[in-house]
């Protein structure tokens, strides 16, 4: 056969000869081999999806790539494990090993600023009875007695014993609760010669401007010195509008300065509280008052609200006046000492948290606060998701502006003690308003949800339970008729961390929306009219498509897929937490929280 293939009478050079004997050996011997038999294949049901049982390496030796039944072998499961293996192990868990111990350096640090706080104010002020009237001189006012109303105001003889004190209440478009704070105001016992009630409306709605200004007519009518004051824009916002309403005449002639924000409802005798500790305590700038609900109970939000506020006030701001005499003025319900004011230097709009920098550079002038828990204002909570989220934005976001822009002068400042410094930098700006808000979500709704998809990095478990519950117990202590509620506030605080954590950045960087100001939402009087709401109150089909919050939903997908991977592959038990917290996540971000109203 191999003498037919080519006529060897035909000359051929030496070279290509031997090449040519070689191939003719080859093909001889290749001839002489048995044939290679096809395999038979193996009968299986059939089935949309099947995938060769055989590896594609012994199929490649068994199978002629000649064959017409050759094809090339998808790529298995095992591949695709062992690829993911190779990449978590170079890249993800280096880096999320690095993430984890910086969740713990941070988680210690505010395990020690939460045990500071707690311990300061559950035994100096309530074990020890160390209360604000018997760290500073209280009497009560000359002339005023005991149960004395609005009708018959105590007299002043000499216009010496009562100060003058000058009422303001910035407000814009506040249909719902404009009546209920001029009616508070306008009630306070003070000598009516004494004091100055200032409507400070930055309303763009005419209809309502036009309700407001009827209001202090009203009551103008009834010989109530009460000042109803507009200004032509809106530059500022609230701090604006309360550096415009001091420029008055009449206004730099008071004494004192009480505020109340729109939906506040201070108790006749406030004045009469409160007044006395600046009287008698020249070096007092600030008498802060703690906040009370009118509708902490209409839904779920609304009592988780509830909870960490009543924390912030006994535990951050009691801890803060009894230790430094210093704390954040929270806006409103608290009066103010003119000079201290003026000497700090005004409001400034720079931030929209203008009463926190009000407060700072009051306190670097050496002006000391005092916080009375055992006076309290009303005032309303917000009662929808996407106000709640707007009043937090601007909270957060201020905050961390605010550092931003006086870090260096807090840090310069020659007068005042540097422990002062380090309080103010550390304890109230660095961890507080930095760490706190980057940490709730950095750890549990990344960390820890990764780390189940990671077997390399393990999360200590002193990290894992042991600090998340110490922090938890101290809250608890101090809410102790909410511990029902500490699993649904340790959720939703997680679930709100995402929107305070961007509020955070956002306000460090001075992005573009640092200055964004979103008036907070009320309700006023509808809030009595049905207290029957459901803690999970769903939305109409109209609204549902409004109330989608995608960056929820994501971050639930993120959380669910960790949870289930944990639950089918992982060795740790993590998926329990993390399918509560999705399951939180989906919930807020379908809008199944708050109240029906105000509809947005």
């Amino acid at each position: 056969m191999v003498c037919g293939l080519v006529s060897l009478s035909q000359p051929l050079p030496s070279i290509l000869w031997s090449e040519f004997m070689k191939h003719a050996a080859f093909l001889f011997l290749l001839e002489q081999s048995p044939p290679i038999s096809k395999p038979e294949p193996r009968k299986r049901k059939k089935s949309p999806r099947s995938f060769p049982s055989t590896p594609v390496s012994e199929q490649n030796q068994r199978t002629p790539l000649g064959s017409a039944s050759y094809h090339m072998a998808p790529l298995g499961a095992d591949t695709v494990a062992t690829a993911w293996a190779a990449l978590r192990a170079r890249a993800v868990a280096p880096a999320l090993r690095a993430a984890v111990w910086a969740s713990l350096a941070m988680s210690s640090m505010l395990l020690v600023e939460a045990a500071c706080m707690s311990l300061i104010s559950l035994v100096a002020v309530r074990l020890l009875r160390r209360r604000p009237e018997r760290r500073y001189k209280w009497e009560p006012m000359a002339g005023a007695a005991a149960g004395c109303d609005v009708e018959d105001p105590p007299a002043s003889t000499d216009g010496r014993e009562f100060p003058r004190v000058l009422v303001q209440i910035p407000m814009y478009n506040e249909k719902e609760v404009y009546k209920l704070s001029i009616g508070a105001a306008c009630a306070l016992t003070w000598p009516p010669d004494r004091i100055i009630i200032q409507v400070l409306d930055d309303s763009t709605d005419p209809i309502i401007k036009e309700l407001v200004e009827l209001e202090c007519q009203d009551w103008a009518s009834k010989k109530i010195d009460i000042k109803y004051e507009v200004r032509n824009n809106r530059k500022g916002y609230k701090a604006g509008a309360l550096k415009k309403g001091m420029e008055h005449v009449y206004a730099q002639q008071c004494d004192f300065i009480a505020i109340f924000d729109a939906d506040f409802q201070p108790e006749s005798d406030f004045l009469l509280k409160t007044t006395p500790f600046l009287v008698h305590n020249p070096e007092i700038a600030l008498v802060q008052a703690r906040w009370e609900f009118v509708n902490y109970d209409v839904c779920l939000m609304t009592r988780i609200q509830k909870m960490s506020l009543d924390y912030h006030f006994k535990v951050e701001q009691e801890s803060g006046s009894f230790m430094h005499a210093f704390f954040g003025f929270n806006g409103t319900a608290g009066v103010w000492r003119v000079s201290a004011i003026n000497q700090s230097g005004g409001w400034k709009d720079r931030t929209t948290v203008e009463d926190m920098d009000l407060a700072v550079r009051a306190g670097l002038k050496g002006w000391k606060f005092l916080y009375v828990g055992d006076i309290r204002v009303k005032s309303e909570l917000p009662s929808t998701f996407k106000a709640y989220r707007h009043q937090q934005h601007r909270w957060t976001c201020g905050a961390a502006n605010l550092f931003r822009k006086m870090g260096w002068e807090i840090a310069t400042n020659k007068g005042v003690s540097i422990w002062k410094k380090y309080h103010l930098l550390y304890s109230f700006f660095f961890v507080r308003r930095i760490i706190a808000p980057i940490l709730t979500f950095l750890l549990y709704c990344v960390v820890i949800p990764l780390s189940a998809m990671v077997p390399e990095v393990t999360i200590p478990v002193w990290g894992l339970v042991y600090i998340p519950t110490a922090i938890t117990i101290m809250n608890a202590i101090r809410n102790p008729r909410s511990l029902h509620l500490m699993p649904f506030w340790i959720l939703f605080e997680n679930v709100m961390s995402m929107h305070r954590m961007r509020a955070a950045l956002t306000g460090l960087l001075e992005t573009a929306h640092a200055n964004d100001w979103v008036v907070t939402e009320k309700v006023g009087d509808l809030v009595n009219d049905d207290h029957n709401v459901p803690l999970l109150e769903p939305l109409k089909p109209t609204e549902r498509a409004e109330r989608i919050y995608i960056p929820e939903l994501s971050l639930a997908l993120y959380l669910l897929i960790c949870a289930s991977y944990d639950f089918v592959f992982g060795s740790q038990t993590y998926y329990m937490y993390i399918y509560l917290q999705a399951f939180a996540f989906v919930v807020l971000g379908f809008g199944f929280v708050g109240t029906k109203t105000p509809c947005s």
